[in-house]
This record gives C-alpha cells, sequence and structure tokens, in this order.
C-alpha cells in the first residue's frame, strides 16, 4: 500500500500506543497521529488532511458521534472507522447509519483492524476518483448536448477508473475488454447482479468496484460469507447495508429456505428481525456471488431456480487466471505492487522463472499468483528465478497453447488434461460448498471417503483452507 497518514482518536492510553504501532508493523510508510479527546481531534483535522479517521465511540465530553458528525461536515470524503465495545451491535448500526464506513469491536483483533483500514483507504481513493470525473462529465454536459459519441468516452472514462483501484484484476489486455465495459455498465443499472468465479479471480474486488460506481457510493459496502452466516445474522446484514450494497459471497452455500428469505428481502424490501413480529423496510442492492457456476448449482439442487431468476438481472463472470493471456503482466505488476511496500527494488523475472509463471495451472488463480510474487519479491536478492517460486511445486503439464513451431498435444493428452481439470474442479467446488468437510463432499460427488481421499491427495488440494472463508472472494 503506498503511504498513508491516519488519525486514531480514544481517551485510552493504551490503545493510543498500541494501535499505532499495529499500523506500523503491518503498513509501510504509514503515518499515525492520535488524540485523546474529539476536542484534540478536529484541531489536528482542521490543519491535516487525512486519509482515514479511527474513533471510539464512547468518549467523555464529545463522543463519537459528535465527531462523526463533525468530520462529515468538515472532511465528507474522509472515511472514518468507528470502535465499539463487545456486542454493542446497536451502536455499530448507527454509526454507519450515520456514515461511518466500518467499525471494530473490542477486544480489537489487529489483523482485523488493519485490514479494514487498508480497504477504507482504497475505497477512498477510488471514491476520490469517481467524484474527479463525474466532475469532468458535469462540465462537459455544461457545454454542449451530450451525444452518443460522449457517452461512449463516459463509459471509457469509467473503465480507466475501474482499472486504476484494480489493477491487478484488470490488466490492459483486450481478452478484459468486455469484462471491463460490463463492471461499468452494472454500476449504472439498478438490476441485482451475479458475479461467477473460481475462487481468487476477485469477485468481491469487482463488487466493491461496481458499488463506488453506483449512485448508492456514499451509503454502506456490506459484504458477508454465506456459508458463515445464520438466516437471522443475514438479516441483520440488511439491516446494516441499508441504503447500500449488500455483496453475498457463496449464496448458494445457503440453505434452500435462508435463500428464499434473500430473495423475499430484495423483493418485497422488507426483513423480519429475529424475535420481531413486525417487518423492518430495507433498500438494499444485492450483488451475489459464486465460485461454482450458478447454472450447475441450480441444477445440482443446491440454489433455488426461484432465486437465481430473481436475481438474475446481470452476470457478471470472471475467466480464471489459467485463461487469460496477461500473467507475466500481473506478475511484473505485483512484483512493483510488492516492492513498493517492502521498500525494496523492483525485481525482473527471469525467462526461467517466467517459463513457470506460464506453465503453472493456478488453481487459486489471481490471489494465488499475488501471493507468489510477493514472497519471491521478499526472498530474491536480485532477479526473481525460478527457485524463488517455492510455492509452485508440483507444475502439472501445461495446457496453454503452445507457440507455431512446438508439436501440439494430442487428442488422448487434451482428453485426459480436460478430464483431469474437470475432476479438480469439481472437488474444490464441492468442498467449497460443504466449508471443507470431506464426508459431506464425498456424498455431494456421489463416491465414498476413500476415493475422495485418494483424489485430494492426488491433485494436491488442501482441503484445510476451505474450512475458512477467504477475505478476498
Amino acid at each position: 500500500m503506498t503511504t498513508a497518514h491516519v488519525l486514531i482518536v480514544d481517551d485510552d492510553p493504551a490503545l493510543l500506543q498500541a494501535l499505532p504501532e499495529a499500523l506500523r508493523l503491518r503498513m509501510s510508510g504509514v503515518t499515525v497521529d492520535t488524540a485523546d479527546s474529539a476536542a484534540a481531534a478536529l484541531e489536528r483535522i482542521a490543519a491535516q488532511d487525512y486519509n482515514a479517521i479511527v474513533t471510539d465511540i464512547k468518549m467523555p465530553g464529545m463522543d463519537g458521534f459528535a465527531l462523526l458528525a463533525e468530520i462529515r461536515a468538515r472532511r465528507p470524503d474522509t472515511p472514518t472507522l468507528m470502535i465499539t465495545g463487545h456486542g454493542e451491535r446497536a451502536l455499530a448500526v448507527k454509526a454507519l447509519r450515520r456514515g461511518a464506513c466500518d467499525f471494530v469491536q473490542k477486544p480489537i483483533e489487529r489483523e482485523y483492524f488493519v485490514a479494514s483500514l487498508c480497504r477504507a483507504i482504497q475505497m477512498n481513493e477510488l471514491s476520490r476518483q469517481v467524484k474527479q470525473q463525474q466532475l469532468a462529465l458535469e462540465r462537459r454536459a455544461d457545454e454542449l448536448e451530450r451525444t452518443v459519441e460522449e457517452r461512449t468516452r463516459d463509459l471509457q472514462e469509467a473503465n480507466k477508473i475501474i482499472r486504476s483501484p484494480l489493477r491487478w484484476l484488470m490488466a490492459p489486455n483486450q481478452q478484459l475488454e468486455k469484462l471491463v465495459q460490463q463492471i461499468g455498465q452494472a454500476g449504472d443499472s439498478l438490476f441485482p447482479i451475479l458475479i461467477e468465479g473460481e475462487i481468487g479471480t476477485g469477485k468481491e474486488l469487482v463488487a466493491r468496484a461496481i458499488h463506488q460506481l453506483s449512485a448508492r457510493r456514499e451509503q454502506p459496502f456490506i459484504a458477508i460469507a454465506c456459508s458463515a452466516k445464520s438466516d437471522t445474522a443475514i438479516e441483520e446484514e440488511f439491516q446494516l447495508a441499508e441504503g447500500g450494497t449488500l455483496f453475498l459471497d457463496e449464496i448458494v452455500s445457503l440453505p434452500l429456505p435462508a435463500q428464499s428469505q434473500v430473495l423475499r428481502a430484495i423483493q418485497d424490501g422488507q426483513v423480519l428481525p429475529a424475535g420481531s413480529k413486525t417487518p423492518v423496510r430495507v433498500d438494499v442492492r444485492a450483488i451475489a456471488a459464486s465460485s461454482v457456476s450458478f447454472g450447475l448449482a441450480v441444477r445440482a439442487g443446491w440454489f433455488s431456480e426461484d432465486v437465481y431468476r430473481g436475481l438474475n438481472g446481470v452476470v457478471i463472470t470472471l475467466p480464471p487466471l489459467r485463461e487469460r493471456d496477461d500473467i507475466l503482466h500481473l506478475a511484473k505488476d505485483f512484483v512493483a505492487e510488492a516492492s513498493m511496500e517492502f521498500g525494496r527494488p523492483c525485481r525482473e523475472i527471469s525467462a526461467a522463472a517466467a517459463d513457470v509463471l506460464l506453465r503453472h495451472s493456478w488453481p487459486g488463480n489471481v490471489r494465488e499468483l499475488r501471493n507468489v510474487m510477493r514472497r519471491a519479491t521478499l526472498i530474491a536478492s536480485d532477479v526473481i528465478e525460478r527457485q524463488h517460486l517455492s510455492l509452485l511445486d508440483g507444475l502439472r503439464v501445461p495446457t496453454r497453447r503452445s507457440g507455431p513451431t512446438q508439436m501440439g498435444p494430442s487428442l488422448k493428452e487434451i482428453a485426459e488434461a480436460a478430464a483431469e481439470d474437470a475432476e479438480r474442479q469439481a472437488i474444490r467446488q464441492a468442498l467449497q460448498a460443504c466449508k471443507g468437510n470431506k464426508t459431506e463432499a464425498a456424498r455431494r460427488l456421489r463416491t465414498d471417503y476413500k476415493t475422495l481421499h485418494v483424489k485430494i491427495k492426488q491433485h494436491r488440494i488442501d482441503a484445510r483452507r476451505f474450512k475458512k472463508t477467504p477475505s478476498v472472494a
């Protein structure tokens, strides 16, 4: 992450010492100011434009809500992260409705705190770019009547906004032009959106970009992992996302009755909170995602056909990395990003290492490539060589297209590779849907536990990783 200037406001001296230390350990080049009261914070805000502000809610004198109102009035574009006590869900909802970008609960889990703050800073930068583009469009609209050519130019400018914050997902490549155009158009539409893509292809980042390009950009964006939520918890998330966007990751993992509740909430615009007999009105745009094809999930009985039809406004399909032609471009971009973050010279990628990158099947997609290149940047003393890509042990026979002077694979080899890919993907999708439970996955795949266990080892699949929800869809 690029350098950032953060203000932390709390009357607890221990937190004023611990939180800056956590940020400095995990964010390169971050500058942290502190204030022990809202009054002191306002003095700092008057003199300094911060990338993000963190404030406790309960403080003597002016509390966090009053400070939030002042921040919104004086620095409306500055994201504010609120700190609440354990179990104070009502205060968290109140904070989000009053304009906070997110909240963390005490006792503060440092990794989550840093991740939330980084996300707030990134989204603030995207929002700034969007507003700049809006001003440019308004100036052009004042000069002359809009024409078809101008609308095309507007869409191209929106594409630039998408590419800038998501450059590692949307690297310049003709193969992705249609996808970029879809994302820009989705931001302007009011329809529900379905995003399909394997694990690690960037589904949540696309959802966030759509939110930032929509009229709801000033309202909350709430991302939930459906595999880890109960029915009542999902209804609470609808309330948290009031006026904004709710991202339902792996919606096919919800039980069918819960899927129907989601559809009713979206179509009827109301939810029934737990323990209440009175429905609550909600205004939320839904974006649902799945690492399994929605059509396949419907045919398999995992996803309600009624829910599929109700949410099927716009469908965006993210290609797996192995089908993209810009692997080396992305790898170099990740090296540059890591070099800046770690304060190290930008490394070159050797021809041998590049060959390994192009031959790998990338089951973890863009997220896997990013992690591999970040690690290689850390351990390489000069040029990144093959041995620095140690996470890529056990390469498969390449299925990417060969050059014109090479002998192509036989029909038998093509069939075997296709069957192997299909089997690997089916096992990964079953483990994802069953949260890593191999017994349930075997039942879903209509095979026995022993056979599935052998296949998992054969394909080098780590079933443990599916027991936790990934941070980036």
